[in-house]
């Protein structure tokens, strides 16, 4: 007969819908970027995201939006099926997924969160 103590049980998966404010959200957002390469790709896809922004801006071609939904969402979607090997949160929090990723880019920026 084997007993397992509560250390040794997995944690229970946080649910993204439980979070009330995108406050409470960040943190566990964070946690579910917690490799290094699944960040450098998020910040890559979000870079090449403003470049189509400013493309579509400068030559009014709407191909430029698909292009940066496509890097965005492609780059993010490569770092957490690949290399963090989770979920990504915006299947279950959009709105709080889409601003975690700029919150996250911006704190990348200003050094708060290690690339």
């Amino acid at each position: 007969m084997t007993t397992q103590t509560a250390a040794s049980q997995p944690a229970p998966a946080t649910d993204p819908r439980a979070f009330k404010s995108f406050a409470d959200f960040y943190p566990f957002y964070l946690s579910e970027h917690s490799s290094r390469t699944c960040r450098r790709l998020h910040f890559v896809g979000s870079t090449l995201t403003l470049v189509c922004l400013a493309m579509l801006v400068a030559t009014g071609e709407p191909q430029y939006l698909l292009y940066g939904l496509l890097c965005g969402y492609g780059f993010a979607w490569v770092g957490h099926f690949g290399f963090e090997k989770n979920k990504p949160a915006s299947f279950k929090r959009p709105l709080y997924s889409f601003m975690g990723d700029w919150v996250m880019y911006k704190d990348i920026w200003t050094g708060k969160v290690p690339l």
